[in-house]
């Protein structure tokens, strides 16, 4: 089975149509479902292992947050059911590790999410390798996926996808079964490869964030923030102290009540009146 068109990858050629993609997808599960593919009914994995393609380790699950119209088909691996091994695109299984790849030289750094192409890529990071491949440690809370509108933004180094980061645009809706509205720009996830942490990246993105929104008086950081996270701000505050005003640690909506200034809080639990 091919996995890979010669030198591109996955986010460099998907240019259908969302819906077509889904269809295609629908009817390649119900024949797999049926055992009438063309095709082997195979999928073999990076080390040479073979896995046997049959409905007991695929499944469909939501692409969006509150959409569960859109979906994605998923290869389970059979000897670990929290592990995935491909998404089924374009006629094609991409083994996870090819999905988070460009060969396109244009996507380096940090980069807004627009293109389905990068959707998915987004859904990648966020929902199969941290929610089910590297989200072991005690201190990273669950990501769901985000929503189909929702403000991103992929690091790109090397020719793969290694962070990113998502914000809470002042103005929109804090869920869909509400009508309160953001009060602040928040960030709201964000993300590091296991491989590439302890390398700067949480600083440059936050740095980016804060540069995104320079008109803001205060920006919010979603609560609760992972002791990792503290590490981060901590540095981040420090490098650039003309931030230490503008930081909040923030509950939604985010006005005054549902703030607490993350320099202000860092100081004081690192003072010996504030510790337990």
């Amino acid at each position: 089975m091919l996995l890979l068109h010669g030198c591109l990858y996955l986010v460099d050629t998907l240019a259908g149509d969302p819906e077509v993609l889904q269809v295609d997808a629908e009817t390649y599960y119900e024949k797999l479902l049926k055992k009438s593919l063309s095709i082997p009914d195979v999928f073999l994995r990076p080390g040479g292992e073979k896995v046997k393609l049959e409905d007991s380790c695929v499944c469909f699950v939501p692409l969006y947050r509150n959409n569960p119209t859109r979906k994605l088909l998923l290869l389970i691996d059979p000897k670990d059911k929290k592990t995935v091994l491909a998404v089924y695109l374009n006629q094609c299984w991409w083994p996870v590790e090819e999905v988070v790849k460009t060969a396109d030289p244009s996507r380096d750094g940090l980069i807004l999410v627009q293109t389905f192409g990068e959707r998915i890529v987004l859904f990648v990071l966020n929902y199969i390798i941290f929610g089910m491949l590297e989200g072991s440690s005690a201190n990273d809370a669950f990501f769901l996926p985000h929503s189909a509108t929702e403000c991103a933004k992929i690091l790109w180094r090397n020719g793969e996808a290694v962070a990113f980061y998502s914000v809470k645009m002042k103005g929109s809706l804090c869920d869909g079964t509400t009508h309160h509205c953001y009060l602040l720009p928040v960030l709201d996830t964000i993300f590091v490869r296991r491989r590439y942490r302890r390398g700067g990246l949480g600083m440059k993105m936050l740095h980016d964030f804060c540069q995104s929104f320079v008109a803001e008086d205060a920006l919010g950081i979603s609560c609760p923030i992972s002791a990792a996270m503290y590490q981060v701000c901590q540095k981040f505050l420090q490098t650039y102290p003309e931030e230490q005003k503008r930081l909040w640690e923030v509950e939604a909506p985010g006005d005054w009540s549902q703030r607490v200034n993350i320099w202000l809080k860092i100081q004081m639990e690192s003072s010996p009146s504030g510790r337990c």
